[in-house]
Order: structure tokens, then sequence, then C-alpha cells
């Protein structure tokens, strides 16, 4: 399983021979200036839930992608597949085999709504389980006690993708907490950096993991991990 970080929370997934893209916020991010939103290839779009700064870019992307499966909850089935994309509809707890694997669709805490503000459905994270590996795509979400059912429910995971920048949504704090609801150590950091209030002490965050034998990947734009 390799993972390319795009900014914010939009990562690219090579997993099961797909290309898999989560949460596309990128040229509204003044730190993702160096990614070519018209350059993206993807297979499906996984999209956590319908605030802007998760799904901006979604639209562009899908169109240069004909063959592009949007996956979220049903309210975002709803959206796209009524502008004439291909989707696949989900809700919270439900498991479904793809092509490149199984996804399950896990709760989160937060508030969802799309950017014009009606109702987008609740927010949710994914757990992939892939031949290449095993994944948790937390979305935006505070910490919840919700977490201790994925090592009960999902195969063992290899990494997680889990946010830290707190006002929003967890801090790191939090975050390290939820890696051990979740039993994984090795953690991926998403949704920091990216405005005034999103900005952590990445050697503070990162050490905080360390002191506890975790190792948190704040990861450079374009930059790109193995499972």
């Amino acid at each position: 399983m390799k993972i390319t970080f795009y900014g914010h929370s939009c990562f690219l997934v090579e997993a099961g021979g797909k290309r898999i893209l989560f949460d596309p916020f990128i040229s509204g991010n003044p730190l993702a200036h160096s990614v070519d939103v018209q350059s993206i290839h993807c297979d499906y779009i996984l999209l956590s839930h319908g605030h802007v700064d998760h799904c901006a870019d979604l639209e562009t992307i899908a169109e240069n992608n004909p063959g592009v499966r949007i996956v979220g909850i049903w309210e975002i089935h709803d959206r796209y597949s009524q502008k004439g994309f291909k989707t696949h509809p989900m809700n919270i707890g439900g498991w479904w085999t793809f092509d490149f694997g199984r996804v399950k669709m896990v709760n989160a805490v937060h508030s969802s709504s799309w950017p014009e503000g009606s109702y987008s459905g609740s927010p949710a994270g994914f757990v992939l389980d892939t031949a290449d590996g095993v994944l948790y795509f937390a979305g935006d979400t505070a910490l919840t006690m919700d977490m201790q059912l994925i090592p009960m429910t999902c195969p063992k995971l290899d990494l997680a993708i889990l946010p830290v920048g707190s006002n929003f949504t967890m801090d790191y704090h939090d975050a390290l907490i939820a890696s051990d609801f979740i039993q994984c150590n090795r953690i991926i950091g998403c949704h920091f950096d990216t405005f005034g209030f999103l900005t952590i002490d990445h050697e503070a965050a990162k050490s905080t993991f360390a002191s506890k034998n975790k190792e948190l990947i704040l990861m450079d734009i374009l930059s790109t991990v193995s499972s």
C-alpha cells in the first residue's frame, strides 16, 4: 500500500491495483500550491463528509476521471448521482467489497453540510481491507469510544490516518488515545497547519507519540509512505 499526501485531509492510496482518493481539497489550500489538481488520476473517491475543505475539488477530479466512482454516505451518493457521476452509497457500520478490497464505513463525531449549507449526511470514516494492507481513514472526528469497535470488527490495522490539528477535530493528545483504541501504533496525521486555527508543533506532537513507543508521521505535501 502506497499513500501520497496532497495536503489537509487529501490522500491518494494505491492498493489492490487501484487508486483511491480521500477528501479532495487541494486548490483552496495555500500549502498545496505544488499539486496539479488536473493531473490527479484515481479510480475511486471516498468522501468522509460534505464540508468544503474536503470536497472542493471533487467534481473537477471526477470530470477528469470519467470512470471514477464516488463512495460516501447516502446523502453524498444522492448529491453526486444527481449530477451524473458514478456513485456507491454506504452508511455507518456497513461493509462493501470493491475490486480493490473491502470497505467498512465507521462513525465519526463531527458536523457535516454542503458548502451552500444544506445537510450532507452524517460524517464518517473508512476502514480499507486490501491485500496490500489495512488502513483506517478517520475523517474529521473528535475522539470517540466507538473507535474501540474497530479492532473488534475489522482486521488488524497496518496504518491509520487521524486528524491532529485540534479546534475543529481532536488534537494529537487525543489522537494518541485513539491509537490505543484502534490498536495501531503507526499513525499518519492529517487536518493540521492548513489554516491558522490548525497550526501545531510538529516536534512536540511526534515526541508525544514517541514517548509511548508509537510513530506519528506528519507528511510533507507530495511525499509518500508505504505500509
